[in-house]
């Protein structure tokens, strides 16, 4: 924890990155620190995903169709981080992020304490946007306060830990979260307030996310390394990343697909398990979160490895090998609504979910090794826009409108199907042009470090 971050302190927030060089270069991984920030990012993973598993207990409780869920679990999400990204990137590169993470905790928090007292869609859409929001947004910061306690060759394990906090929270939320909704369900309630189980649920995590964020009060910011340039200003970073736009727009593009395919099947597999096999959340969420559970931390060692394997093999965009193999398994696996079988639904969605989470993994890497330090923030800012439009807003949707041209909302499943195909696809064709496109020569190299004041 703040023992581990030993480089330098932050006793004020600050516009733009200082100056004066640091004495001595990285000598070794902060392992406490890169650990505390993964459970942070579990924290708030949780909180953006508890939503789903019990979301057709909120749809019956207050009268809302599938359309007005696609919205809750979607564009509620995707406009505030689309709003903040580029800002919320500008200030991680430029000014204290430890004290970002906390606001946004803050934030997460507030979304999730809130949703157990809806009632109605309006006020649901305001406070999913909070949870989802923060939850959204700590990814980006957490990575980029990693890559700077971590050493250049490490950093594909140490993101390996964000990761497994990412998707050990939606893990979480399904089995934890569906295990009290089949307890709250019964004679148990939470003291005072007496609400109904998707409400308490909601209750019971916040309460919890106040007592993880409290680490993050004694965490110290870390020396920045392997800057380019100094006090970067937003509009040459933006140029300089757009120098960069042949590698990074078909990355964009490949994590952008499976960040839609991730997102639909997140969403969406619970309820078609409660309407096309009959299952119930108590019967479901304590297995789909070992599904989770188990991709998150197998993808995220996969994908850790691979990018640091890929790193050291010096040929052009070697980094991003696993991303291509990863991708291209992801196709047919999103064929996991329409199998037969509960047991085929869950292994495919398995294959599925381990897939994405070590594209997504090796993209983090590849732009904390590939991109300089200076830009790593925006441009993940950057990558969180598209993400949140397109990925979490629009493909929701996307899967809903085909329901609704398949016959309606009984086809759920083969909707979502399609969109899982046709998103996949065009991963796999994105992670190819940014594999062919990789720079050549890696500014991790090259830069050399500043301090933070």
């Amino acid at each position: 924890m703040a023992s581990d971050l030993t480089s330098t302190t932050v006793d004020a927030p600050c516009a733009t990155v200082a100056s004066s060089p640091v004495t001595g270069a990285l000598l070794k991984t902060a392992w406490g620190a890169v650990i505390l920030l993964g459970l942070i990012v579990l924290a708030g993973s949780s909180a953006r995903t508890l939503f789903a598993p019990i979301q057709e207990a909120a749809k019956q409780d207050l009268g809302l169709t599938d359309f007005q869920l696609s919205m809750v679990q979607g564009i509620a999400a995707a406009i505030p981080v689309a709003l903040v990204s580029i800002p919320l990137g500008w200030l991680a590169d430029h000014s204290s992020r430890i004290r970002i993470l906390i606001g946004l905790a803050l934030c997460w928090t507030i979304g999730t304490v809130m949703t157990a007292f809806v009632d109605g869609f309006g006020w649901l859409f305001f406070a999913r946007m909070l949870a989802g929001l923060g939850g959204t947004c700590v990814v980006p910061v957490a990575i980029s306060v990693a890559s700077d306690l971590c050493l250049p060759d490490q950093r594909g394990r140490s993101m390996l830990f964000l990761a497994i906090g990412n998707v050990a929270g939606a893990a979480v939320a399904f089995g934890v979260g569906g295990a009290l909704f089949g307890v709250f369900s019964g004679n148990v309630v939470l003291p005072i307030f007496h609400l109904s189980a998707w409400r308490e649920v909601h209750l019971a995590f916040g309460l919890a996310s106040i007592v993880l964020i409290l680490p993050l009060l004694f965490m110290r910011e870390p020396a920045r390394h392997e800057v380019e340039k100094v006090g970067a200003a937003i509009g040459p970073t933006v140029r300089a990343l757009w120098a960069r736009r042949a590698f990074l727009l078909p990355l964009f593009v490949g994590q952008v697909g499976v960040t839609m395919a991730d997102a639909s099947a997140a969403i969406w597999a619970a309820p078609v398990l409660s309407r096309d096999f009959g299952l119930q959340p108590a019967q479901f969420a304590g297995w789909m979160g070992g599904v989770i559970l188990l991709a998150g931390i197998f993808g995220a060692v996969l994908g850790g490895f691979s990018a640091d394997w890929g790193h050291k093999r010096k040929r052009r965009g070697g980094i991003l090998i696993g991303a291509v193999i990863a991708a291209a398994i992801g196709v047919p696996t999103a064929l996991f609504p329409i199998m037969p079988t509960v047991s085929a639904f869950g292994i495919m969605l398995l294959v599925l979910l381990l897939s994405g989470t070590v594209t997504g993994l090796i993209t983090a890497t590849a732009i904390a090794v590939l991109v300089p330090n200076e830009e790593r923030g925006l441009c993940l800012g950057a990558f969180m826009i598209l993400g949140s439009i397109v990925g979490l807003g629009v493909s929701p949707i996307l899967v809903t409108l085909g329901s609704q041209a398949l016959g309606g909302e009984h086809a759920l499943g083969m909707g979502l199907a399609l969109v899982g195909v046709i998103v996949g696809l065009l991963s796999l064709g994105g992670f190819v042009l940014a594999m062919l496109n990789a720079p050549v020569r890696e500014p991790s190299e090259l830069a050399l470090p500043v301090a933070a004041h």
